[in-house]
């Protein structure tokens, strides 16, 4: 019994620091194309844990997804630029990026609209972040010609 509840822990704590890791996993992607999908799948997976830990009551652990949130996205954006490709002739990681992070908008609206009135705040500031990607990557993607 006791094995097992050791196993458990075991389990538990190296699930805890797995999205970090995944951040950092992404930040070591010598491939920017690549390093911004998987920080904005770090970004996807951090929201469902902050469901998780809103869930359970720990407000600390939200915000600090919240946090992770805005790192993985801001490390796809800036990934994205650093290529130095034009999103209108080279759309494909762009415009993957751009519908992530609309759907990244819609999850965080309805986890807003889900929670408490006085906890809601909380999320204005990576709302804000993700919206503003968001914005940036779309017009890139569906901005006029270059004169």
């Amino acid at each position: 019994m006791r094995r097992m509840a050791a196993v458990s822990l075991g389990v538990i704590l190296s699930l805890a620091g797995t999205l970090r890791a995944s951040l950092q996993e992404a930040e070591a992607e010598p491939n920017l194309e690549k390093r911004s999908k998987l920080a904005l799948d770090n970004a996807e997976q951090a929201l469902t844990e902050a469901r998780t830990a809103y869930a359970k009551g720990d407000n600390a652990q939200v915000e600090a997804r919240a946090a992770e949130i805005r790192e993985s996205v801001e490390l796809a954006e800036t990934s994205l630029h650093q290529t130095g490709k034009n999103a209108r002739k080279s759309p494909r990681w762009f415009k993957h990026a751009e519908i992530v992070t609309r759907d990244l908008l819609r999850r965080l609206d309805s986890f807003q609209q889900e929670m408490n009135a006085a906890d809601r705040p909380m999320l204005d500031g990576v709302k804000g972040e993700v919206q503003q990607a968001h914005e940036n990557l779309l017009l890139g993607v569906m901005g006029g010609k270059e004169k």
